[in-house]
């Protein structure tokens, strides 16, 4: 099983609500195989010319190379911020039976 079939997501939401929803849809529909919440993230950041500091919920999203363009687009439609922060990581190893799992659980 090749690892360049994996991907880790970071979506950050603004509550537990916002959060659980992308998180359960994500699921749902088998664009990822698990969604790690957590919560009172303190996130700074520069937005319309401001430095801008929020609590948020930071998502961590274990999918797969060939869901991760469906991924991006569902997250980015449900999402209720202009501009979701929703960026992909390669993963560069894990326990063979995980990936096994979640090579599954995103099967479509």
């Amino acid at each position: 099983m090749s690892l360049s079939r994996f991907r880790v997501v970071f979506i950050t939401a603004p509550d537990e609500t916002v959060a659980t929803g992308l998180a359960t849809a994500l699921v749902e529909e088998r664009l990822a195989a698990c969604v790690n919440l957590v919560p009172g993230v303190r996130s700074i950041y520069r937005w319309e010319d401001a430095v801008v500091e929020d609590r948020e919920w930071l998502m961590i999203v274990k999918t797969t190379a060939d869901r991760l363009e469906r991924l991006i687009a569902r997250a980015t439609a449900l999402h209720p911020y202009d501009t979701p922060e929703v960026i992909a990581l390669p993963v560069e190893t894990g326990a063979a039976g995980y990936l096994a799992w979640l090579a599954d659980s995103c099967r479509p």
